[in-house]
């Protein structure tokens, strides 16, 4: 990651509120910088990670827009961050997919499902299939289970060497104990989303109104994501262990995990777009926008057409839905590292580093 205009506005903001501190039990980000007057690339880049985009210090910011200093803290973060996903990419041409990412969710959505559709077979996907077996008759087995594996486990790989690339520009000082004492808080933050609560009283997208809301619709939708997961881990056990082969009966667990999963990735995903077309825009990065909207479509994209498949499984339509669902699915395992989907390992690394330190720094306090 290289220095430009977008980390100079950033390390600028941050000095100015390292140097106020109104703001300092609002998230993580202002305790890690108490103190501090200079921020490197990596400071910054952990900094942008760090913060959840809540808003709560710009709409309490007495600096922010009239004023002649122009603090706008999550608009100049929100534009690192983004950044910092393709700096670390790797491969590092990845890193491109980000300068246009409405595009590339939407051109890799296409092309899965085409893929998805030339590997169908012809003469099923117009007509009637029922009972055990069904959904393979359609694309068969090895090529669903397979494409898929390979898909999410290079997706994986590509993913977690950008991470890795990322741990090691903003690693903390401390010892392998440190860290493994340090990774329980980290965890907790991360799960509950501790810092998407602006100071305790909701997110700023609105100034008039902030709100919980947004905390509630990404539980809503990682839960739903969780679900279907588990939907298809309990559907692969009773097809290796049971011999029971899809689609199951509506009473199974597999599609009861499954349709409640859809149904939360639904109303999570909906809501996320609700708060973002309803929000301020002047503490936003707009041109993050399109990419963020595309990949909320996608994922309501995926709920939606499990759900439908789930519905008319026993109808002529059957076939071109399961495709439409099968390739879908396989685009959201692929855009994995190039879509805002990076930013959950990107915000846990930055959580576990600010978790070290705030047991470092409680540790010198009861020393002195």
């Amino acid at each position: 990651m290289q220095a430009d205009d977008a980390t100079e506005e950033a390390e600028r903001a941050l000095r100015l509120c390292s140097a106020c501190m109104f703001c300092d039990d609002y998230c993580a980000v202002f305790p890690a910088i108490a103190g501090k007057h200079d921020f490197s690339l990596a400071d910054v880049s952990y900094l942008a990670n760090l913060c959840h985009n809540c808003r709560g210090c710009y709409h309490a910011c007495q600096y922010a827009p009239p004023h002649e200093l122009a603090v706008n803290l999550p608009q100049a973060l929100a534009r690192v961050r983004i950044r910092s996903y393709a700096g670390f990419a790797r491969p590092r041409w990845l890193g491109r997919a980000f300068a246009h990412n409405a595009m590339i969710v939407a051109l890799v959505s296409v092309l899965s499902v085409l893929a998805v559709l030339l590997v169908a077979d012809p003469a099923k996907l117009l007509s009637a299939n029922s009972g055990e077996g069904a959904f393979y008759r359609v694309v068969p087995r090895e090529i669903m289970v397979g494409g898929a594996l390979a898909a999410l486990a290079l997706s994986l790989t590509t993913l977690a060497l950008g991470v890795a690339a990322f741990w090691r520009a903003i690693a903390p000082d401390g010892s392998r104990a440190a860290l493994l004492r340090a990774l329980p808080r980290a965890l907790a933050d991360a799960v509950t989303l501790r810092y998407l609560g602006g100071g305790d009283g909701g997110c700023g997208d609105r100034i008039e109104a902030p709100s919980r809301l947004r905390r509630l619709y990404h539980h809503l939708m990682v839960g739903g994501v969780a679900l279907s997961f588990a939907a298809t881990a309990v559907g692969a056990y009773y097809h290796r262990w049971l011999g029971w082969e899809a689609p199951y009966p509506l009473l199974s667990l597999p599609v009861g995990l499954g349709a409640v999963g859809g149904v939360l990735m639904l109303l999570g995903a909906g809501g996320l777009i609700l708060q973002k077309v309803r929000a301020d825009r002047t503490p936003s990065a707009t041109e993050t926008l399109p990419g963020d909207y595309a990949l909320l479509v996608l994922i309501i994209g995926n709920a939606a057409s499990g759900l439908a498949l789930l519905a008319w499984r026993s109808t002529a339509a059957m076939g071109l839905l399961l495709t439409l669902h099968l390739g879908l699915v396989l685009a959201l395992f692929l855009l994995l590292p190039v879509s805002k989907l990076v930013h959950a390992p990107f915000r846990f690394a930055a959580l576990w580093r600010a978790a070290v330190e705030r047991d470092q720094s409680a540790s010198r306090h009861r020393q002195d």
